[in-house]
């Protein structure tokens, strides 16, 4: 018996080296170390978590730690990752996000149930996929307050027909609290910042700002049916705007993560004000280098424009000493052809996370959209910043 499981061990080890096998089935991340018997599937250890719970459709064993009986291995070698792909991600939408490694439980769980236990892109399932693929959503979320921080129910539209977001105060009202184009909106899954497991964080640009709503819905299909709606109407808006682009090119943008975010104490453009503290996000997609009061604020303060070394952008460490006022003694110069923006981090590896970040965006070359609007949009940072000199 003792020699039998090791064999089937050491069979299991061998298979998982495979190149389809050598990647969780579902987030990709490297070295699954735990497998589904039922599916034929091998898995990472935050993924058998979901598959335990589907006991209709799954069961996991550890490929080290358990027993494997002679039949379950020869299921795992007729079937394994890439037998499983062709079946059950037969019809992914072109749109439709698939989470990795490092993304939030709510993406990778949902994905799996999508998958194997609600079968929505098998091809025998469609009709469940008009959730996300048919240009229209009209629900209820949770949106935080714009002041403060609990959050109300509101009603939401989202049409492909004129690409746009609305959101409602009331059910019945006719007339929508805003209106939001799809064409510069980006929505991104931010649990611990909404301090909810659902909470997910949509930013939109108005009269030149950056403005964010916090959303949630207690149901966790349902809040990434709509992120991947807002992908469906963002990809249908972009092959539109972008003609003759194709997908490779699409995707990266339709939903974007920022590069870096976090609190640094910045000065103004004298460099004699006193230093405050403000929550920073940096997007290399759009080269921009956004700041707020606070994580949850709706509204930027102020935005820089990042471009590139022959522009005359460079980031540097900033000696500690004569930071006026800041309580941080980590200090970071970025010098653009307006101005040099003197940023303090309270830890080391803060200042260097922040500086490596800034190299790798102006290290990134400048693409047609951002020459289209390079311009206006220092000059924008430049007004936006002398507006709020004090803040």
């Amino acid at each position: 018996l003792m020699a039998s499981w090791d064999r089937n061990t050491i069979i299991l080890l061998d298979l998982v080296k495979q190149p389809e096998n050598a990647r969780c089935a579902d987030c990709g991340a490297p070295d699954p170390d735990w497998a589904s018997y039922k599916l034929g599937v091998f898995v990472c250890l935050n993924c058998s978590g979901t598959h335990r719970d589907l006991t209709d459709v799954s069961r996991v064993k550890s490929i080290r730690l358990d027993n494997w009986e002679d039949d379950l291995v020869e299921f795992m070698r007729r079937n394994g990752n890439a037998v499983a792909k062709a079946q059950y991600e037969k019809s992914v939408p072109a749109f439709y996000y698939r989470p990795q490694q490092h993304d939030c439980v709510v993406l990778r769980d949902q994905w799996i149930r999508a998958k194997y236990a609600r079968q929505e892109f098998t091809g025998k399932n469609g009709h469940l996929q008009k959730a996300y693929s048919s240009g229209f959503c009209d629900g209820t979320l949770w949106k935080k307050g714009k002041n403060k921080r609990q959050f109300q129910k509101r009603r939401f539209v989202l049409s492909q027909d004129d690409f746009t977001l609305r959101y409602f105060i009331k059910e019945d009202s006719k007339v929508a609290k805003a209106i939001i184009s799809v064409r510069n909106m980006n929505a991104v899954f931010q649990p611990e910042k909404v301090g909810h497991q659902n909470g997910l964080q949509i930013t939109y640009m108005t009269e030149d700002r950056t403005r964010n709503l916090f959303v949630y819905h207690e149901n966790g299909q349902e809040i990434v049916n709509w992120f991947n709606a807002v992908r469906a109407v963002r990809y249908a808006y972009l092959r539109k705007a972008l003609a003759p682009a194709n997908d490779s090119e699409l995707m990266p943008l339709l939903t974007t993560r920022s590069l870096k975010e976090g609190y640094m104490e910045k000065t103004g453009p004298m460099q004699w004000e006193p230093f405050k503290r403000r929550w920073f996000v940096l997007c290399s997609v759009d080269r921009k280098l956004l700041y707020f009061k606070t994580p949850m604020d709706a509204l930027e303060l102020g935005a820089v424009f990042i471009g590139t070394e022959a522009h005359g952008f460079s980031v540097r460490e900033t000696p500690t000493r004569g930071s006026r006022g800041s309580r941080w003694r980590y200090g970071l110069t970025m010098e653009t052809p307006d101005r040099n923006f003197i940023f303090m981090c309270e830890q080391e590896l803060e200042q260097r996370d922040w500086i490596k970040a800034f190299q790798q965006v102006i290290a990134q070359p400048l693409l047609p959209q951002h020459y289209s609007s390079k311009e206006e949009r220092q000059y924008n940072c430049v007004i936006i910043h002398n507006k709020h000199i004090s803040k």
